[in-house]
């Protein structure tokens, strides 16, 4: 296994261009055999390298191909806890509307909260996925708890505004 070590920048280049040929196959493999979807490991396998090129240009050591999948292993728990976040938020902007938890299929939600207007799609991840206080929210946003709560109850109409219910099929109007 070559390591690179830090030094002139045309062969750290180098070597870590080497390193990227011979190991990003493996590492997409790798993560694509954790999550399953070829482009979400694509786009992970991506992070992988784009850390272990930081980590040559701040001189913290070396990168080997163990290195790389170290690194790949923890993203891959991140992708997951972020996956585990998402479904919290679903099932806690349902609840908030009073319908029924989603099943995997049903991306009303998340096609809504895409739809939002920034803003206010912040300060709802911000408390129902990152779960933070009112407090805390408004040291992220620059503004205190009770604008975070004026800015929630905004979000929260806004969003029941947007949330539509399925179109029901042409069969069923016929």
């Amino acid at each position: 296994m070559e390591k690179i070590h830090t030094g002139d920048e045309r062969g750290r280049s180098a070597r870590f261009t080497d390193l990227y040929a011979r190991e990003h196959p493996r590492v997409v493999a790798f993560v694509h055999r954790r999550v399953g979807v070829r482009a979400a490991a694509e786009e992970l396998a991506a992070e992988v390298f784009r850390i272990a090129w930081e980590h040559t240009l701040t001189k913290k050591g070396e990168v080997t191909a163990g290195w790389l999948f170290v690194t790949a292993r923890n993203l891959v728990r991140n992708h997951y806890r972020a996956e585990a976040r998402l479904s919290e938020l679903h099932r806690r902007i349902t609840d908030e509307l009073g319908r029924a938890a989603a099943t995997g299929q049903d991306s009303a939600v998340l096609d809504t909260l895409d739809r939002l207007p920034a803003h206010h799609r912040e300060v709802l991840v911000l408390s129902y996925w990152d779960g933070l206080s009112a407090a805390e929210a408004g040291a992220v946003l620059g503004c205190g708890a009770p604008a975070v709560w004026v800015r929630l109850h905004r979000a929260r109409k806004a969003f029941r505004d947007l949330y539509r219910t399925p179109a029901p099929s042409t069969m069923e109007s016929a």
